[in-house]
Formats: C-alpha cells, structure tokens, sequence
C-alpha cells in the first residue's frame, strides 16, 4: 500500500512537470530529478527526498517562465497618475517620462525595450517608496517591493542552494511567483541599510542584478537556473549613496528627492494626506474643517522635518481622535482651530 502511494506521489510530480511551459533543459532536468526519486523507494529514504524534490518541483512550476504583462506607456495617462499621487516634483516626474518614452520608442522599432535603473535619493518622508509605486501604476506593471533593511546574508535575494537544510529561494524569485509576470516594477528599498558585515556580499549581488548586461541570466542558488530580468523596470532607494558601492551606483540613474517647504506640504496635506486620513478613519469631509490658521502649526508642531511622514501621522492622529468623539458623544462636525488644537496635537 506505501509503495502504490509513493508511486502516486511520482506521477503527481511528473503530470506538474508535463503541463507547466517550463524552458526544455529546466525540464528535462526536473524529470530526471523526479526519476531519481523513484530508485529512493527501493533504499527507504523516500520521504526525505520526497520533500526536497517536491518544493523543488512546486517552485519551478510556478514561476512565469514566459509570461510578461501587457503594461501601458502612454505618457498622457501616466502623467495623470503621477500627478495623482504625488505633489509637486515636476523635474523628477519629466524625467521619469523621458525614461518611459524612450522605452516606448525603442519597442516601436523591435528594440529591446530595456529600462533605466533608477535611484532614488532622499531624507525619510520625501516620498521615494509612494513614487515607485506610483511609477508601476503608471506603467501598468506589478509591483515587487524588496525591504534592504539589515539584510545579513546574500542569500535573502539569491536564495539558498538546495545541498543545505531549510533551503529557499531568495526575494527576487518569491517576489516574480507573487506577481506572476517577468517585467514587473522591482523597488530595493532601502538599499543603505544593509548589515556591515554583508554589505560587500549583497553589494556582489546587486551588481549582477543591476547589470544590463547580467540581468538576463539571473541565477537564484535554489532554483539554479538563469532567469531573464531583462524587462524588469528596477527601482532603488536610499537615505543618501555613502554606504553603496561605486560598482552599484555605476549602473544607477541617480535622482534626488528634495525635501518640502512648509508651504508644499500644507498644500500636501490638504490634497492628499487629510482625504486619504478622512478615508481610513471613517470619517467624511464635513466631520473635520482644520482652520487655515493652524496648518503652519500641525505642520511643523515638534521642529523641522524634511518629508511629510510626520505630517501625515499628525494628521491621522487628528482624525482618529475625532472618530472617537464622534462615537462617544452626540457632535458629528468638529473645527480644528487656534483654541483647541494643542487638545488634538503634541507640540513644544
């Protein structure tokens, strides 16, 4: 009875095999694995290798070896979704369609359409992560959001090869199975932040990853065969460039974010941040009118800060205390003004 369900389990194996459009040699490799886990039955380790071959098997499978998303490059329409999102920034927005209708230009012409690697360089708040993702809307592409923050090993994006225990692929291979497309929007975020001692390995990585002329044949360590990144549109960002490589910021596009003046993120704030902090809260727009008078303050209640993530949580703090007042008692419409904001907000 044990032998006819492993026996079972193979052919489960080789009918997953048989309908993924897997590249020939990829698959005619994952057959052979799948064959030697049958002469395993005879020898009684069946279960292990079982285990092994099985995620191996379900990975590959399950990877978009041919698939690409249609995406848009009309300059038009990703202009409106930029200014959408995002206030301001003119000169970052320009070159961003620059980029797109270069690319546009090149895939008319049966050029491969291969896109510039972006680096995004800015003080916390000033929108570099928002502006990525606001850059794959505008593309029509999926987004892959890879965190940089205190990775210690290399193999975080390479993967971990399949001869060690608790083996795994790496981000860059999770992130193309959650997305299910092979030129999706990749954001490395954060890319200064990464742990001393595995700046150098990492850095090694990026270099490959980055690479026009590597790209192509990416070999993440689990999977163990090169996939095309050719057509990924590579987005990074950093606080500033002193902790990176000069190998990685070679192959970087670099743009600047510039920090808001007061009066840029009052204008922020009313167009953006206080809607969104309405919506979340549950709140509609005749629940809160914040006096003219007193953005300068919510603006700046604890000092200078060069983005508007403060300003935004100053915001969200407002809303989420009138939603309170609002369930508690029987007033539905509150004024924020120079009277009571010090009861909404923390200042000096």
């Amino acid at each position: 009875m044990k032998k006819v369900l492993e026996l079972a389990e193979i052919e489960k194996l080789k009918k997953e095999i048989s309908r993924t459009q897997l590249p020939q040699d990829l698959k005619v490799s994952a057959n052979s694995l799948v064959e030697r886990l049958s002469v395993t039955m005879r020898f009684g380790s069946f279960s292990q290798e079982y285990q092994t071959v099985a995620s191996y098997i379900d990975w590959i499978t399950h990877l978009p070896w041919e698939v690409k998303s249609q995406g848009q490059l009309d300059l038009t329409e990703a202009k409106k979704i930029l200014d959408k999102y995002h206030y301001g920034l003119s000169d970052i927005k320009e070159r961003v369609l620059e980029y797109m209708a270069v690319m546009k230009l090149r895939a008319k012409t049966g050029q491969s359409a291969r896109a510039p690697i972006l680096c995004l360089v800015g003080l916390v708040g000033t929108g570099k992560t928002t502006l990525a993702r606001s850059i794959a809307e505008a593309m029509g592409r999926k987004l892959i959001r890879i965190p940089f923050g205190g990775i210690e090993r290399a193999f975080y994006l390479r993967g971990r090869s399949r001869a060690f225990p608790q083996a795994e692929p790496g981000q860059i291979v999770k992130g193309l199975r959650r997305v299910q497309t092979l030129n999706p929007v990749i954001l490395l975020d954060e890319i200064d932040r990464i742990a001393k001692d595995a700046k150098s390995a990492v850095m090694g990585v990026l270099v490959e990853l980055l690479d026009p002329e590597q790209n192509d044949h990416f070999v993440d360590y689990f999977v163990d065969y090169p996939i095309d990144l050719s057509q990924a549109f590579f987005i990074a960002t950093c606080n500033n460039t002193r902790g990176i490589s000069q190998a990685v910021l070679d192959r970087l596009e670099v743009i600047t974010m510039p920090s808001y003046t007061d009066e840029e993120k009052i204008t922020i704030a009313k167009q953006y941040l206080l809607p969104q902090a309405l919506e979340k809260a549950g709140l509609k727009p005749e629940n809160l009118v914040i006096a003219p008078s007193v953005w300068p303050k919510i603006v700046r209640p604890l000092g200078y800060d060069a983005g508007v993530r403060t300003l935004g949580r100053n915001i969200v703090d407002i809303c989420r205390q009138v939603a309170k007042e609002i369930v508690t008692g029987s007033k539905n419409h509150f004024v924020i003004n120079e009277e009571n904001l010090a009861s909404y907000l923390k200042s000096w």
